[in-house]
């Protein structure tokens, strides 16, 4: 039965895997054309994640090729390793039936779809993390006894994990922290060498890092719009996206009644897994409380970083509801709102391939530079000129006003200053072009 749900999820995410790559999965992509020492001692030192997606990424594209779908395949893999390794973790700790109806939730998660088919280190942060709590779980259903083959297993796959994406930090704490409270001191003690020298080993390029992002919130306006500070709408979208994924629709009202009472619904059965669990209460709970703790400092609390915690509501499903018929009810709901996703090109990501089909080798293009990213993708010969730092003086001049809000541009106020006027227009979900001329 594994297998068919294996087979249907990867059927499921090879739906719409060639829509455009966004900005971030475009930065993805160009990365991994790097040479690997350039990943490291370059691009690294200005990113705001660990290399070893990067490195991943490098070596898979050199086996592979770097097309879109190719790319995009190694997340939909991670996912079905994931899915795999839910339902042993459910099979483990109850017995088969949970561990298939765990990997049936997961697999059809619409949120988890997204992410499915994401160009970036989530999934395999995802992947990794699963596996560690794999390994974690052997520990506890065995009485803490201490197993070397748990605590290899353990240890190696929670460092790849911080060294793919610095978020996995709150699980680990979170599985360590248990071990500490219940005066579990050698097996916390032998579970910590992973995360120790993860840290060691990241320290140098993590420092330039932190202050590398000191400079980037002091010369980007609004940059702390993206990072995900501590406020009431960041922690709702967490149980709001985990429940419907990146779907949207107007009216906004009727979007935020139906996706409302559907979480209602979703975190409704959880709550009632998680009052008689106290482990997978303490595992669901506290890394989004560390994660609120940190925020204060450095903002990070976006519901995506927690895309690890999806695995585990699964599983917690799979264990609290009882009745075959809600079951089926709920993962048809998951079905609706992933297929509204699948199918709706609108709900897709940023179209930076139908907008650079659209670009003139020729043209005076501009745009803020450090966004360049997809047009450098898709057609490497485009001159891109940055606005920030070339003001515009040609009669005819496109523009790319992606971003201004984040670095406080209002493109339309600057251009009509400059002496121009806005003579065409074109959207391309979340993303558009203009032509202006000079009056």
């Amino acid at each position: 039965m594994i297998w068919v749900i294996l087979g249907v999820s990867f059927l499921i995410r090879l739906i719409g895997l060639d829509q455009s790559l966004w900005l971030d999965e475009a930065i993805s992509a160009n990365v991994a054309r790097m040479p690997i020492i350039d990943i490291v001692k370059n691009f690294s030192v200005s990113d705001f994640h660990p290399p070893l997606y990067y490195l991943f990424l490098n070596v898979w594209t050199k086996i592979f090729g770097n097309g879109v779908v190719v790319m995009r395949m190694s997340s939909v893999l991670f996912s079905l390793v994931t899915i795999w390794l839910i339902y042993k973790i459910g099979k483990e700790i109850k017995n088969k039936k949970i561990g298939i109806w765990a990997a049936i939730f997961l697999g059809v998660n619409p949120l988890f779809i997204y992410f499915s088919q994401e160009l970036r280190m989530y999934m395999m942060t995802v992947m990794l993390l699963t596996g560690a709590l794999y390994f974690w779980i052997h520990s506890i259903k065995s009485e803490f006894r201490i197993s070397w083959k748990n605590i290899l297993g353990f240890n190696v796959l929670i460092f790849l994990s911080f060294l793919t994406f610095y978020g996995s930090i709150f699980l680990t704490a979170t599985m360590l922290l248990y071990l500490l409270i219940n005066k579990k001191f050698k097996l916390f003690f032998l579970d910590s060498m992973g995360i120790i020298l993860a840290i060691l080993v990241i320290s140098p390029l993590l420092l330039t890092q932190i202050k590398y992002s000191g400079t980037m919130l002091t010369q980007v306006i609004n940059w702390t719009l993206v990072l995900g500070k501590v406020n009431l709408k960041n922690l709702l979208l967490i149980p709001l996206k985990f429940s419907v994924g990146r779907v949207s629709w107007y009216p906004k009202i009727i979007y935020y009644a139906t996706a409302g009472v559907w979480t209602l619904i979703v975190f409704g059965l959880v709550a009632k897994g998680l009052i008689k669990n106290k482990i997978w209460r303490w595992l669901m709970i506290t890394p989004i409380i560390l994660g609120i703790i940190f925020s204060i400092k450095s903002p990070l609390l976006q519901y995506f970083r927690f895309l690890y915690l999806v695995p585990i509501l699964a599983l917690v499903l799979a264990i609290s509801i009882k009745s075959k018929v809600l079951k089926y009810l709920l993962t048809g709901g998951f079905l609706i709102f992933s297929v509204m996703y699948l199918f709706n090109s609108n709900m897709h990501r940023e179209d930076w391939k139908g907008l650079t089909a659209d670009l003139n080798e020729n043209e005076n293009i501009y745009m803020i530079e450090s966004f360049a990213d997809p047009i450098k993708y898709y057609n490497p010969k485009i001159k891109i000129r940055d606005i920030k730092a070339i003001e515009p003086s040609e009669d005819k001049i496109t523009i790319v006003p992606f971003g201004g809000a984040i670095h406080g541009i209002n493109f339309f106020e600057k251009l009509e200053k400059l002496g121009y006027r806005r003579t065409f227009e074109k959207s391309y979900r979340e993303n558009k072009l203009e032509k202006w001329e000079m009056k």
